[in-house]
């Protein structure tokens, strides 16, 4: 069985273009541009202009819901374009849908009533202006660029009269060929060496007018939803926690402290008429002080050991590997335990956390025999992984024990998959942002 759990989708980080790459995707993006604003902007100022005209025979509220739709679709497009661009995942919000068993009229009315068409129906008809200054400033620079750089192949087939006045001579430099070469040249290699920067620049422009009218208000909506996703599982994490806590001290510090309590009465009334009883009763106080003091200090690796405090995550781990039941077999970045290298604390308890959690897990009901931990850095997260040869059927439902740790990552906006086909063996692993 395969389950997942996620604050929000985190794909795997795309490789962008180089330099030149990128020149070529965003003068593509550019040109593309221009055809479809003239496109969208006579598409859907004529459905505008007939519905609001025939408004009043009624013929004018399906035109006006078609121009809607043909401004989603339109959009649609450009939000596929958007990506090359912006080097972010597409993004699409969620429009409104007709009820099951909607009749015709309040699916005619269902588009007028989506705030997020309307910024399509927008986004479609001005765009035509940003188009227009963009398309005019590439292909300017590409001209003057390559005219510039190539001048010195054609400048032979250019005819020059005795009157004509170039810019070179203008400029002082002389009507000589290789005046003009030379400035021609000059102009281009400044234009050529400017082009990337430009045309991005006007890629740019037009690409944030396409995200601040099609999909800005989704990824607030996107982001306010992880925002409350994140806060459920802090405290439904925390709350676990505090429960779990409260239950631990009550099942063992409580109950050894209460003994202790009643040894100690004891010993104090048999001093006077039994010294020998009473020194065996203060023996037995003494071993349920150290018990006492065994279990607390266990609790207290469970919510922040001090060793991951003072000396880093993989010292800690090491410490959790050697105390296992099973062989583990640990493997973690060394310089997750530099303190240049050390990670939030925050990061460091969470990954602390789900290796201790997953390891008691294999203990108590994977039956394995082995088991390996892996804490690696790569990129701007840290992955986790807890693999073992039990026999699988792990879940990340309520009610089982990987539920905690699924909030705790949560929590942190992190990713938990587990991977546990039934006879095993069952993978683990948590992705955390940096």
């Amino acid at each position: 069985m395969t389950a997942v759990s996620a604050a929000e989708p985190r794909p795997e980080p795309a490789r962008w273009p180089g330099v030149v790459g990128q020149l070529v995707v965003d003068t593509g993006y550019v040109v593309l541009s221009l055809p479809l604003a003239i496109v969208s902007f006579v598409l859907l100022v004529t459905g505008v202009a007939l519905g609001l005209g025939l408004l009043v025979t009624v013929v004018g509220l399906p035109i006006l819901t078609g121009t809607l739709y043909a401004a989603r679709g339109l959009a649609d497009i450009e939000r596929l374009r958007l990506p090359a661009v912006l080097r972010r995942p597409r993004i699409r919000p969620q429009y409104l849908v007709p009820e099951a068993g909607a009749g015709g009229w309040r699916r005619i009315f269902l588009p007028m009533r989506d705030a997020q068409s309307w910024l399509d129906l927008a986004h479609g008809i001005f765009r035509l202006v940003v188009a227009v200054v963009t398309f005019v400033v590439t292909l300017t620079w590409w001209a003057v660029a390559l005219a510039g750089v190539l001048y010195v192949t054609y400048d032979w087939a250019i005819p020059y009269g005795p009157e004509d006045v170039g810019l070179n001579d203008l400029l002082g430099l002389g009507d000589s060929p290789a005046a003009r070469i030379v400035l021609n040249t000059a102009i281009g290699l400044f234009f050529l060496l400017t082009l990337p920067n430009v045309v991005r620049a006007c890629a740019l422009l037009e690409a944030s007018l396409g995200r601040a009218l099609l999909t800005g208000v989704a990824e607030m909506r996107n982001r306010i939803t992880v925002l409350e996703e994140q806060k459920r599982a802090a405290v439904s994490a925390e709350a676990t926690a505090l429960r779990r806590l409260e239950r631990d001290i009550h099942d063992g510090p409580q109950q050894r402290l209460v003994r202790l309590a009643m040894d100690l009465s004891r010993a104090r009334q048999q001093l006077a008429t039994d010294p020998e009883a009473a020194g065996r009763t203060l023996d037995e106080a003494v071993g349920q002080t150290r018990e006492a003091l065994a279990e607390l200090r266990a609790l207290s690796r469970g919510i922040a050991p001090p060793i991951l405090v003072d000396r880093g995550l993989p010292s800690a781990l090491a410490a959790l590997a050697g105390r296992g039941l099973i062989p583990i077999e640990l493997r973690v970045d060394a310089d997750l335990g530099d303190p240049a290298g050390r990670l939030d604390p925050m990061t460091e308890n969470t990954a602390y956390f789900v290796v201790a959690e997953a390891l008691t897990n294999v203990a108590k009901h994977s039956r394995a025999t082995t088991c390996q931990v892996s804490v690696s850095r790569e990129g701007r997260r840290l992955r986790v992984v807890v693999d073992d040869d039990g026999q699988g059927g792990a879940n990340v439902a309520k009610g089982h024990g990987l539920a905690g740790i699924a909030d705790r990552v949560r929590a942190v906006g992190g990713r938990l998959t587990v991977v546990s086909p039934a006879g095993g063996p069952t993978e683990i692993r948590a992705d955390l942002p940096l």
